[in-house]
């Protein structure tokens, strides 16, 4: 994720635009008198909470996100807009100095490098004789051929030094082999092979750029049972999570993500098809990782095997710290903390428990519709908790009541929504047959505000806080996907207006796009167009501020499969920039309606005042009306002649 993207997402439009605008609530929206422009009459400033955007429907006729309010609220540019709302949101921006471009220019070796151990180590496993005994018990435990050579599954051999000696050959350093993890320092001087003996995988980013090595023993005894790379520039287990490179696709389309516990719980699932499954390196779910499959799904299932996710976890108060590296193969299950990343990221996280003593791969390969039943099983995490309390205790006793309702009702406190405290607290009353005032006696007051959600405005009506701007969005997706073919075409534009012109719709501008950040992208692309210096795509990224370069490089990832020279490219792009403005035509056209049908309960000075006093302002709002009716006509015409296509859908 990037800082644009965090600060959005802790922030609310709402609450900043509160500062400024009383906002009161109309529909899905919340309605107001534009700042920016003198207005006693009609209420034409609207903000989406759901989108994280604002419009005006009057004088200004502008609109945009968080970052665009603030910008023309106090004559702010871009980077100082970003400063300030960093400074708000509590997100630290990290310029980078000389040192450490230089640092980041040595990341492409490294990757090199990795990427020639993958090798090493398959080689090792698939034609030398020690790779024999490895390759029978991947065999062993239901893997195919197939599977082992998707994954780019190796061996390292049982030698202190074999790869050591392979990579010195080939004109690597012991400096680079230590930065990229694939050694040990003795203390008496010198390095080790860090992986001996073990089954290796290799660790890929969302990006699918090696990282580094996870790698399991075949020894019954050996200890740890899993060994990571340790931390380098490349690798950090607390960020990455294992197969999402290769579950991306699956799990945008089945908007669920499954994470399991180790390796092997990943590649079982993905050869019998259930590919939206990814794996956490040792660790606990940090909220980075969350926040890395948040961009694509919010619907979060944990596999968790029977003991980790079970009483043995709740016995630690419910706050259990991260496991030390001698005991990597344990996570723990902490509650407590799942339920504010949840409440924090306004993301859905469930947990199913695999049977006693089985791994994922256990399962898909006894039953695979076992799994899918596991899965969709899924619990709330409250529920999980409350249920694995009760699973072995005497509910007949008091005392055992009392134990769980003390343990349980910490974590309803925590639940971000009334409905699911109250629904949380009827379930456990059933649950321990007591009077559901009982449990209320029990809860204890609660002094601070509920972490996650800062005290909303009181010009803003009450509502459920909504994260706004989910990165992945439809409007978000179609405008990444766009800007991601103009970075690589940018004399898409000219063809692009074009065809808006025979259509009798205006040309593509950064008012199309409601994300400032977007807009300055747009803006750029636009000036790469009319200078001779460089090639567009290297004077875009030449120019673009240090702070906007991951937004860069995280829409050329989301768009690389696509070619921006096929023949279909503009069909396509043209179908993503039209249903933007429909979709942002149709949200006016709503809050209109909606402002409307209020002013005519009100006492209709919408019509009533025209007619009789010559509001020039009504009439300007009803002829409002009238053009997004026709603009949005025209649009739905223009885009029906580009259906061939639905990258953008």
């Amino acid at each position: 994720m990037t800082a644009i993207d965090e600060i959005k997402a802790r922030l609310d439009i709402v609450d900043i635009v509160s500062h400024s605008v009383e906002l009161r609530k109309a529909g899905k929206s919340f309605s107001g008198f534009c700042p920016f422009h003198h207005n006693t009459r009609t209420p034409a400033f609207a903000v989406f909470p759901d989108t994280g955007t604002w419009r005006c429907f009057g004088e200004c006729n502008e609109g945009g996100d968080i970052f665009s309010f603030v910008m023309k609220k106090e004559g702010w540019d871009f980077p100082t807009a970003l400063r300030e709302l960093a400074n708000q949101a509590g997100v630290e921006l990290k310029p980078l100095t000389p040192q450490e471009q230089e640092r980041y220019d040595e990341y492409d070796r490294l990757r090199e490098l990795l990427e020639a151990a993958v090798t090493f180590f398959r080689h090792q496993l698939r034609n030398t004789p020690a790779g024999e005994t490895p390759l029978a018990y991947l065999h062993g435990r239901g893997l195919s051929d197939e599977t082992i050579e998707a994954f780019g599954v190796g061996y390292a051999p049982d030698s202190w030094e074999a790869a050591t000696e392979h990579f010195k050959a080939r004109g690597y350093s012991e400096a680079d082999l230590i930065a990229a993890g694939l050694v040990s320092e003795r203390e008496s001087g010198g390095v080790y092979d860090r992986f001996r003996g073990r089954i290796v995988l290799p660790i890929r980013d969302e990006r699918g750029r090696m990282c580094g090595f996870g790698a399991r023993t075949l020894d019954p005894e050996g200890l740890p049972k899993y060994l990571n790379s340790p931390q380098t520039e490349v690798f950090d287990k607390g960020k990455i999570l294992f197969g999402l490179d290769r579950a991306r696709k699956a799990i945008r389309a089945a908007d669920q993500v499954v994470i399991v516990e180790g390796y092997m719980g990943v590649l079982a699932p993905h050869q019998h098809g259930y590919t939206n499954v990814i794996a956490t390196m040792g660790t606990a779910l940090t909220e980075d990782h969350l926040r890395l499959v948040k961009r694509f799904t919010r619907r979060i299932v944990l596999a968790m095997d029977s003991d980790a996710a079970g009483i043995k976890a709740t016995l630690r108060g419910l706050e259990v710290a991260r496991q030390t590296l001698d005991r990597e193969g344990e996570i723990m299950f902490d509650a407590r903390g799942l339920l504010r990343h949840e409440a924090r990221l306004n993301a859905d996280i469930r947990v199913s428990t695999l049977p006693p003593g089985m791994d994922p791969d256990d399962v898909v390969n006894r039953d695979p519709a076992e799994w899918e039943k596991i899965i969709a099983a899924a619990r709330p995490i409250v529920t999980h908790v409350m249920e694995t309390l009760a699973a072995d205790r005497d509910l007949d006793d008091p005392k055992a009541k009392i134990e769980v309702a003390a343990q349980v009702l910490p974590l309803i406190e925590d639940a971000p929504s009334p409905i699911e405290r109250d629904t949380y607290r009827q379930q456990l009353a059933r649950m321990l047959r007591v009077d559901e005032r009982s449990l209320l006696g029990m809860r204890g007051a609660r002094t601070t505000p509920r972490r996650g959600y800062p005290p909303r405005s009181p010009s803003a009506a009450p509502s459920s806080r909504i994260i706004p701007s989910s990165p992945l969005d439809a409007i978000h997706i179609r405008e990444t996907h766009l800007l991601g073919v103009l970075l690589r075409r940018p004399d898409l534009i000219y063809h692009i207006d074009r065809q808006l012109q025979e259509d009798g719709l205006n040309r593509i501008n950064h008012q199309d796009f409601q994300h400032t950040d977007h807009q300055v992208l747009f803006r750029l692309i636009q000036d790469s167009l009319h200078q001779g210096e460089s090639e567009p795509l290297h004077f875009i990224l030449n120019h673009l501020p240090e702070t906007m370069m991951p937004l860069a490089d995280a829409i050329l990832a989301r768009t690389e499969q696509v070619d921006p020279q096929g023949k279909d490219v503009l069909e396509d792009v043209l179908r993503a920039l039209l249903l933007l403005r429909s979709t942002g035509v149709s949200q006016q056209l709503d809050h209109l309606r909606y402002l409307q049908e209020t002013a005519q309960e009100q006492g209709d000075y919408l019509q009533e005042t025209a007619q009789e006093q010559g509001d020039v302002r009504a009439r300007e709002f009803s002829h409002t009306m009238v053009r997004y009716v026709s603009l949005l006509s025209r649009l739905h015409r223009a885009k029906n002649r580009y259906t061939n296509h639905s990258l953008t859908n």
